[in-house]
């Protein structure tokens, strides 16, 4: 796995190595994976699943001009040719996506609904649907829509608390908790 400060970042949120490594387990990826990043930011998550899928499809689908133009430089720096970049406010751009082995979503623009409608629509059955979620907000939004989809889901929340020197110390930083809501279509 990458390390956090190797991407380039600028003001565009990206999701810590720590979540990237339990996100990435839940998606259960394979050598030939086709996946789909929602809300892809710098591209982080998309670019760990192009490593880890080399013989697959990354599509890495974000709204926001400066996240995508971060994506792409972050794509030549880590030499991955397997991530396509769709510059599309989701759930637009989704319906042209081929069959999915996975699909993540990191950010919605308040769209998550639609969005897990039209993923879900996506993945081959087998296929899995992660879903990082750091405001209860979109916790309750995913937790519900998957109850009334009759979707079975794993849910967990975690705390990282990351250690840094400070001085001859070793200080505790705490990182934001995030929700993995962790869907398989059956």
């Amino acid at each position: 796995m990458i390390d956090d400060e190797k991407f380039l970042r600028g003001d565009v949120p990206m999701t810590k190595q720590e979540i990237r490594i339990l996100t990435l387990a839940k998606a259960r990826l394979k050598l030939d994976s086709v996946v789909a990043d929602v809300g892809a930011g710098t591209g982080s998550i998309s670019i760990e699943a192009a490593r880890l899928a080399p013989h697959g499809k990354i599509f890495a689908i974000e709204r926001k001009l400066e996240a995508v133009e971060l994506i792409r430089r972050n794509v030549e720096k880590f030499s991955v040719s397997n991530v396509e970049i769709i510059c599309a406010a989701a759930p637009n751009g989704l319906e042209t996506l081929p069959t999915l082995d996975a699909a993540i979503v990191g950010g919605s623009g308040g769209k998550l609904r639609e969005i897990l409608d039209a993923l879900y629509g996506k993945l081959k059955v087998g296929g899995r649907l992660v879903i990082n979620a750091i405001t209860l907000q979109t916790t309750a939004t995913a937790l519900e829509h998957c109850r009334a989809c009759g979707w079975s889901y794993d849910a967990f929340q975690v705390q990282i608390t990351r250690l840094e020197r400070v001085g001859r110390y070793d200080m505790s930083r705490a990182l934001n908790p995030v929700t993995i809501v962790t869907v398989e279509k059956i």
